[in-house]
C-alpha cells in the first residue's frame, strides 16, 4: 500500500524539517523526487540522503516568491504527478507590532509562493491527466494563537486556496488537500528557542511540548506519513479537506 512507484513528486522546502522528511519518505516509497528549495545546500543534503538509500532525487535552487523562477524550474521538470507545497517561513508578532516589511515577507513566501507553485503546476497536472496536490497549512489557520498574526494570515490563505483548487479542478482529476500541523520538532524549533531563550532551552522546549494535549511535539516522520497517504492512490476519494495533525491541539485544548 501507499506505493509511489513510477510517480514523480515535487516537494518545495525539501531541504529541511517537514519537507525533507516528506521527500525522503516519498523516495523510499518509489517516487522520483524533485526538491525545490531556496537553500541549495539543504536540498543537496536531502538528495544525498535519498541517493544513499538507493532512491531517486534532484535538487533545484529556487526562490518560490519569484514566479518566473518557479515557472522555469517546473518547465524543466516537465512532468510530475504530485506537488507538495511545504516551503514556508514563520513570524512572531501581533497586528500592531508586525512591520509592513515582515508582513510582506511572510506573504511573499507563504502565500504568493504557494500560488506561484500552484499556477505553474496545475497546467502540467492537467496535461498529465490528473494528480495530487498537498498544501502544508497550520493549526494557526484554524484557531487563534498568540502573536502569530502574519503567520496565521498566510496559513489561512493556504487553507482557502486548497478548497478553491480542489473545487476548480475536480473534472481534471486533480485532488487538492491540506494538512495543519501543530508544533513539530524541527531544527527551526531548536533554533528559535536557542535564539529567543538562551540558557532556558530545555525549560521552553518542555513548555512548548505540553501545549499539545498529548504532551509532546509531533515528529517530521509522522507528518510525512500523513502526506504520503494523502498523495497516494489509496486516498483517491479524498479532496478539498484539511487534516490537523496536532496531538489534539485544535479540539482538546480547553
Amino acid at each position: 500500500m501507499f506505493s509511489l512507484q513510477n510517480k514523480t513528486a515535487v516537494v518545495t522546502g525539501g531541504g529541511s524539517g517537514i519537507g525533507k522528511a516528506v521527500a525522503i519518505m516519498f523516495a523510499a516509497q518509489g517516487a522520483t523526487v524533485h526538491i525545490v528549495e531556496l537553500n541549495k545546500t539543504g536540498a543537496d543534503e536531502t538528495v544525498a540522503a535519498i541517493l544513499s538509500a538507493n532512491g531517486n532525487a534532484h535538487a533545484h535552487s529556487c526562490n518560490i516568491s519569484d514566479q518566473q523562477q518557479v515557472k522555469d524550474i517546473f518547465t524543466q521538470i516537465n512532468s510530475f504527478d504530485i506537488l507538495v507545497n511545504c516551503a514556508g517561513i514563520a513570524h512572531v508578532g501581533k497586528a500592531d507590532t508586525t512591520s509592513e516589511e515582515d508582513f510582506e515577507r511572510v506573504y511573499n513566501v507563504n502565500v504568493k509562493g504557494a500560488y506561484n507553485c500552484l499556477h505553474a503546476a496545475i497546467p502540467i497536472l492537467k496535461q498529465k491527466g490528473g494528480g495530487a496536490i498537498l498544501n502544508v497549512a497550520s493549526v494557526a489557520a484554524l484557531v487563534g494563537i498568540d502573536e502569530r498574526f502574519a503567520y496565521s494570515m498566510s496559513k489561512g490563505a493556504v487553507f482557502a486556496m486548497t478548497l478553491s483548487v480542489a473545487k476548480d479542478y475536480l473534472k481534471d482529476n486533480i485532488r487538492c488537500n491540506s494538512i495543519s500541523p501543530a508544533r513539530v520538532h524541527t531544527p527551526f524549533v531548536d533554533g528559535f528557542i536557542a535564539k529567543n531563550y538562551p540558557g532556558k532551552e530545555k525549560e521552553i522546549f518542555e513548555k512548548l511540548s505540553k501545549t499539545q494535549p498529548v504532551g509532546r511535539m509531533g515528529t517530521v516522520e509522522e507528518v510525512a506519513a500523513l502526506a504520503l497517504y494523502l498523495c497516494s492512490d489509496e486516498a483517491g476519494f479524498i479532496t478539498g479537506n484539511d487534516y490537523p495533525i496536532d496531538g489534539g491541539f485544535v479540539k482538546l485544548n480547553n
